[in-house]
């Protein structure tokens, strides 16, 4: 080979490792820590006489095994460089996390894991047994501060309740008692998880509070979608007890049922219809509908209509029926009674006539059906027909007959002796439905909307 080609044979296994060297020390620059960091900041992991030797990673490898109860049956070899882990552990995540850690060690360039997993028993179950005896010893030292923290809790649990039969409570809440029950049952909560979180702080276990009370909020959204109609009637419930929109026995009508109220209860208003029978309304239903009350205003006007013919004054008819109203003693003198011409038809002249009613002395559909006898009878005195829908149908004569009014017959009732007083069958009943018992929210001493 002449000189000529071996100069640049040389050269290019000169550029060649030049490129190489270049290389790696660009990967360096990039990877790895900054020059002046490698060189100015010693490893803190390891002592300062520290020496890279198969020797000393094998060293600091057993020793670091050693002192971790899971590994302590690890034993490691190096061989320029190469580490090789022999032994018994009782898991694969063990020897998993014992390579993991030789392969940080530095001038560790392959790490071979040779770990077995034990399966003889006895090798299984010394540990086990180990760490049940360690268990129960500190079990039996934490003993005292167990006892003090069960004693917070029963401490705080006698306090709940006497807190709640206090009569403090009582006597701020005498008009709801539903109220009072729900604020009794909010204190002895409060206090109670007091104590607990004191018992948990003493025991250093306050985590799991978070814990706990984070799957107690997942667990109550879960639970409140599931049961939204029951917590609806719970809630319409208190809310229904704090505003009191009727009291017992009431007349009401709710979603078109009509009745006497007998009671409100945690779930539904039972009402007494006026033929006798039990309605149970959901009360969150009760609270999203419109309730009409006859009693709250005991004073109640009625209306009727009565038809008269189209030949008649009806001046005279108006003021007729008027005066006859005004001879019921049960109709009101004040407002008083008043009448309308409400439709022209056909065949005759509809007039209204309006009246009031005290509930709490008469009866009103007594007093209706009594002021339509009145007015029917003063009509008929005064010969004023009230006639049928008909046709006529008229023929030209010569000669027009005069024709005669019939007179008609006065009722034979006399509207005077009817009974009108108040029908007081269906507030019996009810009185001796609540007197039976049962849970009832109402109370005549709370206010009223």
């Amino acid at each position: 080979m002449d000189n000529s080609r071996f100069e640049r044979i040389l050269c290019s296994s000169r550029s060649d490792v030049s490129l190489t060297i270049a290389s790696c020390w660009l990967v360096l620059l990039v990877s790895g820590p900054p020059l002046h960091a490698m060189q100015n900041e010693p490893d803190a992991r390891l002592p300062a006489d520290w020496e890279v030797t198969d020797a000393s990673i094998a060293e600091r490898l057993n020793a670091i095994y050693a002192e971790i109860e899971a590994w302590n049956a690890i034993d490691a070899s190096v061989a320029r460089g190469v580490v090789t882990l022999d032994g018994e552990v009782f898991s694969s995540a063990a020897a998993e996390d014992a390579a993991a850690l030789a392969e940080r060690i530095d001038g560790v360039l392959l790490v071979r894991n040779q770990v077995a997993i034990a399966t003889d028993l006895e090798s299984r179950f010394a540990p086990a047994g180990e760490r049940l005896t360690r268990r129960v010893f500190d079990f039996v030292a934490w003993l005292p501060v167990l006892v003090v923290a069960v004693g917070i809790v029963l401490l705080f649990v006698w306090l709940s309740r006497l807190a709640a039969t206090r009569s403090w409570i009582d006597r701020r809440l005498s008009s709801n008692p539903f109220l009072a029950d729900i604020s009794r049952q909010l204190i002895r909560i409060a206090i109670l998880l007091l104590g607990i979180i004191l018992a948990l702080e003493l025991l250093d276990a306050t985590a799991l509070v978070g814990a706990v009370l984070g799957t107690a909020g997942v667990a109550g959204l879960a639970i409140g979608f599931a049961f939204k109609d029951i917590v609806e009637n719970y809630i319409a419930s208190i809310l229904l007890s704090v505003r009191q929109p009727f009291a017992p026995n009431d007349h009401i009508v709710v979603d078109g049922q009509d009745g006497k109220v007998v009671r409100l209860t945690s779930r539904a208003t039972i009402l007494l219809t006026m033929d006798g029978n039990h309605l149970r309304i959901p009360n969150a239903a009760v609270f999203k509908s419109t309730i009409l009350n006859y009693t709250k205003n005991p004073l109640r006007r009625f209306d009727f209509a009565v038809g008269v013919g189209t030949e008649d004054e009806i001046g005279t008819a108006r003021r007729l029926g008027i005066e006859g109203l005004t001879r019921l003693e049960s109709v009101m003198d004040e407002p008083e009674p008043w009448a309308v011409v409400e439709t022209l038809g056909d065949s005759n002249v509809l007039v209204r006539f309006f009246g009031w009613v005290d509930q709490t002395a008469h009866d009103f559909l007594k007093v209706r059906s009594a002021a339509l006898v009145a007015v029917k009878t003063a009509l008929d005195d005064a010969g004023i027909e009230m006639p049928e829908p008909i046709f006529r149908v008229r023929t030209v004569a010569i000669e027009t007959p005069v024709h005669r009014r019939r007179s008609r017959p006065s009722s034979g009732e006399d509207v005077d002796e009817m009974d009108v007083a108040a029908d007081r069958e269906i507030e019996r009943q009810a009185a001796a439905d609540r007197s039976a018992g049962g849970e009832d929210l109402l109370s005549t001493r709370a206010p009223q909307e």
